[in-house]
């Protein structure tokens, strides 16, 4: 058998068709599920319950995953969140006729 391990410069982790942050919403949400329902399981509740909440929520969570990595791609959640961060419009207190004034003055007119 031969395995490759480098990929390449440049290119993205990649498991099962999940790429970069992907991985880690993927990784991290089946720990964070796993640590709920043993907590559950520790309390008391019934094993059924844990067992249905822990399929459910971990189906959940695949679907999630593998749906935002085909609709967004790569580097698409990122840029959705980055979006979120602009400002929706620029406010300039200066008047227009300033603004042109200053402009006659640095050309020497």
């Amino acid at each position: 058998m031969e395995y490759s391990i480098n990929k390449g410069i440049g290119k993205p982790a990649e498991f099962k068709g999940l790429k970069s942050q992907y991985l880690f919403i993927f990784a991290g949400g089946l720990l964070s599920v796993f640590i709920v329902f043993v907590i559950m399981y520790m309390i008391g509740i019934s094993q059924i319950v844990c067992i249905c909440f822990g399929v459910t929520t971990a189906g959940i969570l695949v679907w999630g995953t593998f749906y935002l990595n085909d609709k967004y791609g790569e580097f698409g959640l990122m840029k959705m969140q980055a979006i979120s961060h602009h400002p929706k419009y620029i406010i300039n207190r200066k008047r227009i006729e300033n603004l042109f004034h200053r402009k006659r003055k640095e050309a020497g007119l």
